[in-house]
């Protein structure tokens, strides 16, 4: 079946309130669900990066051993499983406990998602640091908490900053799952407008349109947000170097 670019053009003015109210949605679902995964994972990332020393005492090797084994769970379960299976389990599991509606709960589960990605971005960062520089920080007498927050994190984030990036392209895309939960992201819109004007090929090809648009100008933002800081970091080596 050939496309008809007429239709197209009036499928998309047409509905474009419809469009706009999903588009609206994903981008909501994107950010707030890669911020949060962000937070989470610096948490979880942090907490996976804890070592087990022969000198910690038993107390706090069973701790740290109780907080390593929860955040391993916690990433095998949410990087193993289906975003959309996670959200009707989560969803209908939790509906009776905390009264959620959909919005709420696809906001809490793509941010949950996220945050196990994140961690494993936020710990690979923390190890592409120079562990030497946790020796630095122990001899001016910060523990590992001050060390991670004030030294090793924020290196460890503009280290990652190209995984970071891509989970929020990751996430534009992934939103569309939960229209399972009957939210009115843009996918969700897509497939009420198809099935109201049967014009599948048309309705569908506006949708990736707007999903690549939506990916390349977060790309294009985050690509400049990645020179800008590179070029801090260059111009703060060479200052260095010069004083």
């Amino acid at each position: 079946m050939v496309v008809d670019f007429s239709k197209l053009l009036n499928i998309f003015l047409k509905n474009w309130p419809l469009f706009w109210h999903g588009i609206k949605y994903t981008c909501l679902f994107a950010i707030v669900g890669t911020f949060c995964g962000l937070v989470i994972g610096l948490i979880t990332g942090g907490l996976g990066a804890l070592e087990i020393n022969d000198n910690d005492k038993p107390i706090i090797k069973v701790a740290k051993s109780l907080c390593l084994l929860i955040v391993r769970f916690y990433i095998w379960v949410f990087r193993g499983t289906p975003m959309m299976v996670q959200a009707v389990f989560l969803y209908y599991l939790l509906k009776p406990v905390l009264n959620w509606n959909s919005l709420t709960a696809g906001l809490v589960i793509i941010s949950v998602n996220t945050g196990a990605y994140m961690a494993e971005i936020v710990r690979a960062g923390i190890q592409s640091v120079d562990s030497g520089q946790f020796e630095a920080c122990k001899s001016i007498g910060l523990n590992f908490v001050q060390s991670l927050i004030h030294v090793i994190l924020p290196q460890a984030i503009i280290n990652s900053f190209p995984s970071i990036g891509n989970q929020l392209i990751v996430n534009i895309k992934d939103s569309s799952m939960l229209n399972v939960l009957s939210i009115t992201e843009l996918f969700f819109q897509t497939a009420s407008i198809a099935g109201s004007n049967y014009r599948y090929i048309e309705t569908y090809l506006i949708s990736a349109l707007v999903y690549l648009v939506l990916t390349s100008l977060a790309s294009y933002c985050l690509n400049w947000l990645e020179n800008r800081l590179n070029n801090g970091e260059r111009n703060k080596k060479v200052m260095e170097y010069a004083s």
